[in-house]
């Protein structure tokens, strides 16, 4: 029985437990005729019912662990952003040329509504971010990172990361551009072309983190308004934000 496959197994007993059912009616009802016919109404609804299970009761139940692992894949995501998304964001804000651009757009509030999440990351899209890298503290990013590797592959090895692809990139940007820095010995005096290299790849860090950055705002507001409410008030693009109620 052990080279049995498993299906095969069930199937043979689904298929004895039909046999003595069937044997049942026609002791019952003594019958065959009537045996056949119930046969027969029973396969005419047999594409109703395997249509309902596989269909419509396999999708209603692959929505529900969709549901579950967002929900876990957005927690994963706000110990991302308190480790390491939220500092990271200051880090690269302090190179930014055109900064006071992008504040004004990211300027989230406890009013915002669905529109002005999308109207702010198509703005952000519109919007050439440029970087001096001698406003970069390249030490203190590399130290940071370097700190924060360990929490980064714990992050790459989450299997729940395969149903947010956004997420992913984000992930890998970041991992790499913590590579770039941990393999440099001596980042402060680096040429210009190896800091332009840099600067790609903090851009590309920038778009990726302020696009998740929005989402995970809105599903806090959506369903965490009291972590929504901390988020705002500590909002690392508003120069007024403080984390005191008043």
């Amino acid at each position: 029985m052990n080279f049995f496959p498993w299906r095969g197994r069930l199937a043979v007993g689904f298929l004895l437990v039909s046999l003595f059912f069937n044997l049942v009616l026609y002791a019952t009802f003594d019958d065959i005729d009537y045996i056949v016919k119930f046969i027969l109404a029973q396969l005419g609804f047999l594409p109703i019912s395997v249509y309902l299970v596989t269909v419509v009761i396999n999708q209603l139940l692959g929505q529900r662990e969709k549901l579950v692992m967002l929900k876990k894949m957005n927690m994963v995501i706000g110990s991302f952003f308190s480790e390491v998304g939220t500092e990271l964001l200051k880090f690269i804000s302090q190179a930014q040329e055109n900064r006071e651009m992008v504040q004004q757009i990211l300027q989230v509030d406890m009013d915002w509504e669905a529109a002005d999440y999308r109207q702010a990351v198509s703005r952000l899209k519109k919007s050439d971010a440029n970087f001096n890298h001698t406003e970069v503290d390249w030490q203190r990013l590399r130290d940071f990172m370097a700190a924060e590797r360990d929490f980064l592959l714990s992050l790459l090895g989450n299997p729940n990361l395969l149903e947010h692809e956004v997420f992913t990139e984000l992930l890998w940007a970041v991992f790499h551009l913590a590579e770039e820095l941990g393999n440099r010995s001596d980042v402060s005096s680096l040429p210009d072309k190896d800091y332009e290299h840099l600067v790609g790849d903090i851009k590309r860090v920038h778009v990726l983190l302020l696009t998740q950055w929005l989402a995970y705002m809105e599903h806090l507001q959506a369903d965490y308004p009291f972590l929504f409410s901390l988020a705002v008030r500590t909002n690392p693009f508003n120069p007024q934000a403080r984390v005191e109620v008043v």
